[in-house]
């Protein structure tokens, strides 16, 4: 990957651009509590070559919702179950409109 190549995905909010403390720092949290999240198994971050683990803008929202739960005293497991159901009934409400669109269509061209 040449340096053009790595500087076009820093758009990419998939993209694991963060190093384990850059994301610590970024959140204003530790190293510790992103593990905690990886543990759980709300994020999963990519290693880099030397097995460094690596985050995204994406995983970084992820976390960052994770930490405004525990800030309010909700403890990190129940934190993790809370994002996790929260996404999927955004996912559920997408698909849902979806239908909707697809029906409404359906309706009007008939």
């Amino acid at each position: 990957m040449t340096a053009d190549d790595s500087f076009g995905r820093l758009d990419d909010d998939d993209y694991p651009a963060y190093t384990m403390g850059r994301a610590a720092e970024m959140l204003g949290t530790t190293p510790t509590f992103l593990r905690a999240l990886g543990e759980a198994r709300l994020i999963t971050p990519l290693r880099s070559e030397g097995g460094h683990r690596r985050y995204s803008r994406y995983q970084l929202r992820i976390a960052a919702r994770a930490r405004e739960l525990v800030d309010h005293g909700t403890p990190i497991e129940a934190a993790c179950r809370i994002i996790i159901l929260e996404d999927q009934l955004e996912e559920a409400q997408r698909i849902n409109a979806e239908y909707r669109r697809a029906a409404s269509r359906h309706t009007v061209g008939s």
